[in-house]
């Protein structure tokens, strides 16, 4: 009777876990298989500063139109000799003028005042791809942290594995009495303190990638590809001409185009008029025609003029200056890179293996009773120790190898195009 009930109650479970686990499959069925550059991609296009971007290209479209707009005529209307003395007291002596006034504008006026609103769309470009780079960035320093969130919940379950391995040839020790009692005490507390460490790195993963797909309002279900984070290999030199530079030498352009504002605007603006004159005295009908011309006996707009000739020339100096200091801040990147390549070379080949080989080593012996269980927590720390310290190094790598991606325009083509105007 007794075996009857629990024949079922044993069906019962293994349904149950049949079940969990077929769940399990499922979601990781279900969860995307995310490369990076569908991520760059996502976080670009969902940018709110894209919309910014076009909304300002509107209004820079609105000052070039409005840059190459004459000034407008004046309506004037003037009357003189009214409620004065004597004969002049009343408004028969008045004497009423209207007249029509325009400004000629010298054309080279218009021309540089456009020319000067047209670098504004040029910076504004420019200066958007600088932002949409520097976004990648963000992103993909969010995707490293990601992977190596990842790789810790990974090693924290080696950790948990290799406490669990143990201790079940510990307690069969502390059984036949081979080892105390407080043994098998500690490496129960092993692999509890295993099983926490293992629960906050799969929290601490989680929450990595629900930062990484609240870029663009994503689900957190996804699969990171670690075989790049665990292969590290050094990056190519992409691009020379960066959006950096762009903004630069924009910035340049309108310091230039200022310029030439500045120096035709001192230029003479001639003012013409014309009009119809009445004498309320007789009735008598007059044609007024008049003009004038400024006189540049002060104002010559020399300081104005000054001031942006030594804009242009600071712009210059900076596109010298950003070329400089790229190129130091590549070749300091590319060393560091190379340093971090060589340190994990090294643990690969002389450090892991030797640790391993000590596991090996320790856990046959203490199967023989040859070493304490002590010795096999030590090796099994040591082991789990070096490859923390491989997984800084490689995150570490990573990022500057992201720092290098950005220096060399490694995702230009993955900006996304403002709309067309």
């Amino acid at each position: 009777m007794q075996n009857t009930l629990k024949r079922p109650l044993m069906g019962r479970v293994g349904l149950s876990l049949l079940a969990c686990a077929s769940l399990g499959l499922t979601t990781a069925a279900w969860a995307e298989a995310l490369p990076l550059s569908v991520a760059l991609s996502r976080a670009a296009e969902a940018d709110p500063h894209l919309k910014a971007v076009d909304s300002r290209l509107r209004a820079v479209d609105g000052a070039v139109q409005q840059a190459g707009l004459r000034p407008n005529p004046t309506l004037g209307l003037q009357t003189e000799n009214v409620l004065g003395s004597n004969s002049y007291g009343g408004i028969d002596g008045a004497e009423t003028t209207l007249s029509y006034s325009q400004v000629y504008e010298s054309p080279q006026k218009r021309q540089a005042r456009q020319d000067m609103a047209v670098t504004q769309r040029d910076l504004l470009l420019a200066e958007a791809r600088v932002r949409g780079l520097d976004l990648m960035l963000e992103v993909e320093m969010v995707w490293i942290e990601a992977q190596a969130a990842q790789a810790e919940a990974d090693l924290a379950e080696r950790r948990l594995h290799m406490a669990q391995r143990s201790q079940k040839e510990i307690t069969r020790r502390v059984t036949a009495a081979r080892d105390p009692l407080f043994a098998g005490a500690l490496i129960d507390a092993s692999v509890a303190k295993a099983q926490i460490g293992l629960d906050q790195a799969r929290r601490k993963a989680r929450a990595a990638k629900s930062r990484l797909v609240a870029y663009w309002s994503g689900n957190a279900d996804i699969d990171l590809d670690e075989t790049a984070f665990a292969s590290p290999v050094l990056p190519t030199f992409i691009s020379d001409d960066m959006p950096d530079a762009e903004v630069l030498r924009a910035r340049e352009r309108a310091a230039l185009a200022r310029v030439r504002v500045e120096t035709t605007r001192p230029l003479r603006d001639k003012t013409l008029s014309a009009g119809v004159r009445h004498f309320n005295a007789d009735g008598s009908v007059a044609f007024v025609v008049g003009g004038s011309v400024p006189l540049g006996r002060h104002d010559t707009n020399r300081g104005a003029i000054a001031q942006a000739n030594a804009e242009a020339e600071a712009a210059a100096l900076d596109i010298r200056a950003y070329e400089v200091q790229r190129a130091r801040e590549r070749a300091a990147i590319e060393a560091r890179l190379g340093g971090y390549l060589a340190e994990v070379a090294r643990l690969d080949a002389e450090v892991v293996p030797q640790a391993e080989r000590a596991i090996r080593l320790v856990e046959d012996g203490f199967a023989r009773g040859g070493f304490a269980y002590r010795d096999l927590m030590t090796a099994q720390e040591a082991l789990l120790t070096v490859q923390a310290e491989r997984l800084i190094i490689l995150k570490t790598f990573h990022m500057e190898r992201a720092r290098f991606e950005r220096l060399s325009g490694q995702w230009i083509a993955l900006l996304p195009a403002p709309e067309a105007h």
